[in-house]
């Protein structure tokens, strides 16, 4: 759609439950998967390296939302130290506070309000519709539509006005690590956004 169209929260959000929201298919994700998106109980930190590429205009749109605290990094460059903070936010949402090369990004991942997936927003109410499941072994969340975010209402904005749909993989490596991959691809401008590096689990294993 061209035209803006609007969700209403009736009720609190419910508590994030990724477990359900993947079904069957959760039991087949590494139980080191299934503990870093289970409860969400503690604050963890996750450190590593990354590699950061965008196109021109992804660089556009990262400065345009950047205003609305767009979680997008607008440069093209490699092996960056990266940290990654996890918390509850006590609403029955999980932040995920990033550290790209010296650039922080913050979003909120919660139960999307018309119950289907999940809804992640920034404080200035930038927000994706993700689906979320499990692919070869991965979890995976995959963009459905951008909107924002204003007060109660959900917004949805025009495709046209996206960075594209959005792919979040998260790939166990075993040994404590894992691989985080960002594509975003547009539907007439192609690749606007590439992340992908590794990380370290501070947690071991049992």
């Amino acid at each position: 759609m061209n035209t803006l169209a609007h969700t209403r929260r009736q009720h609190p959000a419910e508590p994030l439950d990724l477990a359900a929201m993947v079904g069957p298919g959760w039991a087949r994700l590494p139980a080191a998967v299934r503990r870093r998106f289970g409860a969400h109980a503690a604050r963890v930190t996750y450190a590593g390296r990354m590699d950061l590429r965008c196109s021109p205009l992804g660089r556009v749109i990262a400065w345009l939302a950047w205003p609305l605290r767009g979680p997008l990094v607008p440069h093209c460059v490699t092996d960056v130290p990266a940290s990654v903070e996890v918390y509850p936010d006590g609403h029955g949402g999980v932040v995920w506070s990033r550290q790209l090369g010296g650039q922080l990004v913050s979003s909120t991942k919660l139960a999307h309000p018309d119950g289907n997936g999940v809804l992640e927003r920034t404080a200035g109410g930038l927000a994706m519709a993700l689906d979320v499941l499990e692919d070869d072994g991965a979890l995976v969340f995959r963009s459905r539509r951008y909107a924002w975010c204003v007060g109660s209402l959900v917004l949805n904005l025009p495709r046209w006005l996206s960075p594209g749909q959005c792919r979040v993989e998260h790939r166990d490596l075993g040994a404590n690590r894992f691989r985080f991959t960002l594509t975003m691809t547009h539907p007439w401008w192609g690749v606007t956004f590439e992340q992908t590096g590794e990380f370290i689990d501070p947690v071991e294993e049992n």
